[in-house]
């Protein structure tokens, strides 16, 4: 389980929809999601197909109650699609949350982490937990910033861009020198990458000045990801052109966020005599005595001929089979090693 909170006090970025994305795609995974709208503007909420709420975040969030959160979790309403075996939960907001930032202000002592209170018990039942922030600095970012594990900070590739993202990150490290190094920026979401040369600049500019947390693959400026958030339907639902591009990359961003551990290939987790190194013949998937002399064995892209007598040496029991290859090989190759 993460609690990743999703931040830029920029507005406009697309903190929400790449929220939204991520817990549809997230949830087609086979995942369990929870959105915390900690955003006024109840976008999330909304985009999660909750048209009607009775406790928000900012009922929870007036008292320091521990794991208040699960008095107000309300089921995404989104239909759920064919073979989904993940689900989604909202923590909805309201607008009442913005008049809440004054009584957090008077709070000395706890203002600053009544989310983290209020989710202790209840984050732990999920996979994933993402807090959409308010396109602001103030203390209910902070909350979010103390109840998270890690940020995901969305840029929109746009003049300015850089100045928002710094400021947040000055903000984050902040945060985390009074945590114990909690949260750290998992990466920095490259939003709304259209085909125009100021937005392929603006790119360049992130990806030059954080090249080692911008995220590789951008999520691309398209009509379909907005109008998915305004119609509160999942990307995963939508039919019209481009979507199936988005979902894509999404999965991509999950991918390169490390939010969801790739299934593992053959032999990837052995251990003990049956591990096979990738790149490596398994000794075992080798017939000895029907290879010819012409016969090739890969290794990593390259292709060595096998001499026919090392082979024949080899099922007779003359030579160790476990011992290199390495028939005419020049020196500059690695042999062959089975075992």
């Amino acid at each position: 389980m993460a609690v990743t909170a999703i931040v830029n006090q920029k507005g406009g970025v697309g903190k929400t929809t790449i929220t939204l994305g991520l817990a549809a795609v997230l949830a087609q995974m086979g995942r369990s999601v929870l959105i915390v709208d900690l955003d006024p503007q109840a976008n999330s909420t909304t985009g999660a197909g909750v048209w009607s709420t009775g406790s928000t975040t900012a009922d929870v969030l007036s008292t320091e109650k521990v794991g208040a959160v699960e008095s107000i979790l309300t089921p995404a309403g989104w239909p759920s699609a064919e073979g989904q075996l993940g689900s989604v939960h909202v923590a909805p907001s309201s607008p009442n949350l913005a008049r809440l930032e004054h009584d957090l202000a008077s709070d000395v002592i706890g203002g600053q982490d009544r989310l983290a209170v209020a989710l202790e018990g209840v984050s732990d039942r999920f996979d994933h937990v993402l807090i959409d922030c308010a396109p602001s600095l103030g203390l209910l970012t902070v909350n979010a910033l103390f109840a998270s594990d890690d940020v995901l900070v969305v840029a929109e590739p746009a003049a300015w861009s850089l100045d928002g993202v710094a400021q947040i990150v000055r903000n984050v490290e902040r945060v985390a020198s009074r945590r114990s190094g909690r949260p750290y920026i998992r990466g920095i979401a490259v939003n709304k990458l259209a085909r125009t040369r100021d937005s392929v600049h603006w790119d360049g500019q992130l990806r030059e000045t954080y090249a080692a947390q911008v995220v590789s693959r951008p999520i691309r400026l398209r009509a379909v990801v907005t109008e998915s958030a305004a119609q509160g339907l999942p990307i995963t639902a939508m039919t019209r052109s481009g979507a199936e591009d988005s979902v894509a990359e999404f999965k991509a961003l999950i991918e390169d966020l490390g939010l969801v551990t790739p299934a593992p290939t053959a032999n990837s987790g052995a251990v003990g005599p049956d591990a096979v190194a990738p790149g490596i013949v398994d000794p075992g998937a080798v017939d000895f005595e029907s290879v010819d002399s012409n016969e090739l064995i890969a290794v990593e892209h390259e292709a060595v001929a096998v001499d026919s007598d090392h082979v024949a040496n080899i099922s007779a029991g003359l030579v160790d089979p476990e011992s290199t290859m390495t028939a005419d090989v020049p020196d500059d190759r690695v042999g062959i090693p089975l075992g």
